[in-house]
């Protein structure tokens, strides 16, 4: 079966972030007297949010509200200083879309990233590619693995759910995928591993980007 949309994951999938999340977190932890993490330890902090990643990196012992906010307060201010400091696209994303948009398969993004940055990313690092959709976490949406914003994206694209592959590289992904009704890919090249993809109920693993087309298009 081909598919006749793709919605993409954006941090993990589509650019590679994973040293500019670190970075602006490290920065924050230090700026209030806690230990930093190892920039590979992100690959499982980072996915779900920043209120989510926050409590992943703030000791257990300071779980306060207070603190939990202040630290993403810092996180985001020094994330919007350097955002794009290391994040490039993955090798093959740019030949990916290139063949997407020129067999005029409808495109979207859905992140957890919030709103706002989700955006910039896109709008600055992805600018030559028609994106029908870019949404990010803000107060009106349930973040992943929720379908909600995964269900208003395909209605927006005028497709079926059942008819959009979803490439992600966690179990996030995975599990909203499946509970959305789409087709779950995980990517390879991103943030987790094969293990955890497939038991997240990924279908099909794509090595590299351009794996995508044989199952997208003929």
């Amino acid at each position: 079966m081909t598919y006749n949309a793709v919605l993409f994951d954006l941090d993990g999938t589509l650019l590679d972030t994973l040293t500019d999340l670190a970075d602006s977190t490290n920065l924050a932890l230090r700026s209030l007297g806690f230990a930093e993490h190892p920039r590979e330890a992100y690959r499982y902090f980072v996915g779900d949010g920043v209120e989510k990643l926050i409590e992943r990196v703030v000791p257990t012992d300071r779980h306060d509200a207070a603190t939990l906010i202040e630290c993403g307060r810092r996180m985001r201010k020094e994330y919007g200083e350097r955002w794009a400091a290391a994040t490039r696209p993955y090798p093959g994303i740019p030949e990916l879309l290139d063949a997407l948009t020129e067999r005029g398969v409808p495109m979207a993004v859905l992140s957890n990233k919030p709103a706002e940055f989700t955006r910039l990313c896109v709008s600055q690092l992805l600018p030559g590619w028609p994106f029908a959709a870019v949404v990010g976490a803000g107060p009106s949406l349930p973040k992943k693995p929720d379908p909600t914003g995964a269900k208003e994206i395909a209605r927006r694209l005028g497709v079926a759910p059942s008819e959009v592959l979803y490439l992600g590289d966690t179990n996030t992904d995975m599990q909203t995928a499946v509970a959305a009704g789409m087709y779950p890919v995980g990517a390879l090249w991103g943030f987790r591993t094969a293990e955890e993809l497939t038991a997240a109920g990924a279908r099909a693993l794509a090595a590299t980007p351009l794996d995508l087309l044989g199952v997208v298009v003929d």
